[in-house]
């Protein structure tokens, strides 16, 4: 009997190790924190289940030992559940809770028939449901290796090791307690279950880094846009601005005040780490695009602003309009650039348009010329309020970019 308590106790210890690194851990996201805290109380309910099972099988407890059989049987596909939030937080799994709930209710009949399993004179006998676990258990496995292979596709090979691993680990464990050990304390699946929680935290952490890798890249894209914006933008506006100051001294006069409010802007936007209102962001995006029409004459930039209360990250639309018109419309003998606004049920909508000479979408021009680009707007968009870029572009007629921020 004191060999089985060898496994007993670093089973306890990695438990409770790994909760207190879950509730300490101050990296793990919120949701993470919570679906980590529901597997661990789930995994030391069924350790103490085990050993409950183990120890009323030797004293001869009938009903004791039917409450822990009980209790095993529901609770394993209800893990099972809960890992699958680790791969997929966006479903909610109602079919599966709804298989677990009938599991449940089926084993619940051991209290008073013998449908599923009985306990007489403490040997355990098994009814016509009694492999109900088994096969919902099997089912759940089976979707869970196909989320598995599905996050192989989102994420780096070498990453996904670590949820394959746990899927095959936990085949390994059923195996092993169906076909070679028996009798024993702790169950190989309850062994395979405790270690998969484990790898799944290191899993996460994992995720973590990449995520915080993408970040910091994303800082870095943001930092190098902010030296690139101003250099050839302000070259171009003094040299326009020199010249009016010949021909057109009022209009110089003009374009220079214009040019210092998008300057200040521009230098308000670096200290920005928030989303700022739609209507600060279309203003800055006019002061540009006026001083761009001065140099550009045959190019124009109408609004259509149905909506204006809602908020973006700062250099969102400007950046947008400066590709219509450097990339596109500037060509064109009549170039307009359209920016428009609107709301649906789920989304803000920002849609800047043009009839500019267009391009490949799978080969974008920006990635080569280094200006700002729409990859930058997407990057920041998405990490600040998790909103998408989306780009349609013909050659010869034009680009329209949309950007969806979630109401």
């Amino acid at each position: 009997m004191q060999d089985q308590y060898i496994i007993l106790a670093p089973l306890m210890l990695q438990i409770v190790g790994l909760t207190l690194a879950v509730i300490i851990d101050p990296y793990i996201k919120n949701q993470d924190r919570k679906i980590m805290l529901i597997i661990t109380g789930l995994v030391f309910s069924l350790v103490i289940q085990n050993y409950v099972d183990y120890i009323s099988d030797i004293l001869n407890i009938d009903f004791i030992r039917t409450i822990a059989t009980f209790w095993g049987y529901t609770v394993r596909p209800v893990i099972l559940i809960i890992f699958f939030y680790i791969l997929n937080k966006d479903r909610s799994f109602k079919l599966f809770w709804g298989l677990a709930g009938i599991n449940a209710a089926v084993y619940l009949t051991a209290f008073f028939s013998k449908v599923s399993f009985w306990i007489e004179n403490g040997r355990f006998n098994r009814g016509p449901l009694g492999f109900t676990c088994h096969i919902i258990s099997l089912i759940m496995l089976v979707y869970f290796l196909y989320l598995t292979i599905c996050e192989l596709k989102r994420s780096p090979k070498r990453e996904t090791i670590i949820p394959v691993l746990n899927v095959l680990l936990i085949f390994v464990g059923i195996g092993i307690d169906y076909f070679v050990a028996h009798q024993q304390m702790i169950s190989y699946l309850t062994v395979t279950i405790v270690s998969g929680s484990l790898f799944y935290y290191i899993w996460l952490h994992l995720r973590f880094v990449r995520e915080h890798e993408r970040a910091l890249m994303a800082e870095q894209r943001i930092q190098i846009m902010m030296t690139q914006i101003q250099p050839h933008f302000l070259y171009n506006t003094l040299s326009t601005i020199q010249a009016l100051c010949r021909i057109d001294p009022e209009k110089a006069f003009d374009t220079t005040e214009k040019f210092g409010m998008y300057l200040r802007q521009n230098i308000d936007s670096l200290s920005q780490p928030d989303l700022i209102p739609i209507q600060k962001e279309l203003e800055h995006t006019k002061i540009y695009a006026d001083i761009e029409m001065i140099r550009f004459q045959n190019v124009r930039v109408e609004y259509d602003i149905e909506a204006d209360s809602f908020s973006v990250p700062a250099l969102t639309i400007q950046p947008i309009v400066e590709n219509a018109i450097k990339h596109g419309v500037r060509i064109r003998d009549d170039g307009i650039v359209m920016v428009s606004t609107h709301t649906n049920e789920k989304y803000h909508e920002i849609v800047i348009s043009d009839n500019g000479k267009g391009f490949d979408t799978t080969h974008q021009p920006e990635a080569e010329t280094g200006h700002i680009g729409i990859k930058n707007v997407e990057e920041r968009l998405y990490k600040m309020c998790h909103g998408t870029v989306s780009v349609e572009s013909k050659i010869g007629e034009g680009t329209t970019v949309t950007l969806q921020i979630p109401i």
